[in-house]
């Protein structure tokens, strides 16, 4: 089997152009110097390069590819994003260990544990609210890290034939859905809520016996009102009234009288309105 590769192998190692294969050139736009008469893009009359380089004039040929408008680098041009090695990469790698640095932790502030301080200042005999107080500077308890109300680092171990979930619902028995019995339960519940109804409708009341109903009982109540003098102007007390409407002394307070008896169900802030409705 031949290794080498000879010019006569590949013609184009002797032309002198496979290293262009290689390494192409920068793509150039389409220019009217390579324009040929009755290609798409023959232009009559005043015409410029520019003219190629616009989407909206240029034409595809039939049978080749769309040129482009702009110009393409070649192939010293490294499309995407520049990455720099930050860690030096393999020469760094064999000369020395990258290892983690240690992350040091801050120490976690635990609660105080009240309960097991209160339980030891009444096993030692103190009682008062001073000397608690004294017991806890001198014996500072805290919560431990690992808390019973949740799994520990190293949780316990659980039996292998243990299910995690809830039990799995009875199944349906399947004679019971074919004889329609759910539905004559059913059925039957509603003829007894049915009949219970109408017996609770049924019961007879006593006639003339008045049952006391909250309305009722509004109806009928006063409200005590206490009855203070009028504010009046000192030197008005002794000056007399110009108008009288009431023909006596005795109408007088028999019209306060009803006034005040009625103060209970109308409407106002001196109860001088039209009454209230239930």
């Amino acid at each position: 089997m031949e290794t080498s590769r000879s010019p006569k192998t590949f013609p184009s190692l002797k032309k002198g152009y496979c290293a262009n294969a290689i390494c192409p050139p920068p793509l150039l736009p389409l220019r009217m110097a390579e324009v040929q008469p009755g290609m798409e893009n023959e232009r009559v009359g005043v015409v410029r390069d520019t003219m190629l380089q616009n989407h909206l004039i240029l034409k595809a040929e039939l049978g080749k590819i769309r040129p482009r408008c702009t110009q393409l680098p070649g192939s010293d041009f490294v499309y995407g994003l520049t990455y720099r090695r930050a860690d030096g990469g393999v020469p760094e790698a064999i000369g020395h260990w990258n290892t983690i640095k240690r992350i040091i932790k801050a120490p976690k502030h635990l609660p105080r544990n009240f309960i097991a301080m209160n339980r030891g200042a009444v096993i030692a005999g103190l009682v008062t609210a001073k000397e608690h107080y004294r017991y806890r500077q001198t014996h500072d308890i805290h919560c431990p890290e690992d808390d019973e109300r949740h799994f520990k680092r190293d949780p316990p171990r659980l039996p292998d034939a243990m299910s995690y979930g809830m039990p799995a619902r009875p199944s349906t028995p399947i004679r019971d859905v074919l004889q329609h019995k759910y539905k004559d339960l059913w059925m039957e519940a509603q003829r007894t809520a049915t009949q219970d109804h109408h017996k609770a409708k049924q019961k007879i009341v006593q006639p003339g016996k008045i049952y006391e109903t909250h309305s009722t009982m509004l109806k009928k109540y006063k409200q005590p009102m206490k009855l203070d003098p009028l504010w009046h102007l000192p030197h008005f007390e002794k000056v007399g009234r110009h108008l009288d409407t009431f023909p006596c002394q005795g109408a007088r307070e028999k019209a306060f009288k009803v006034h005040q008896s009625e103060a209970g169900v109308r409407c106002g802030l001196f109860a001088q309105g039209i009454y209230t409705s239930s």
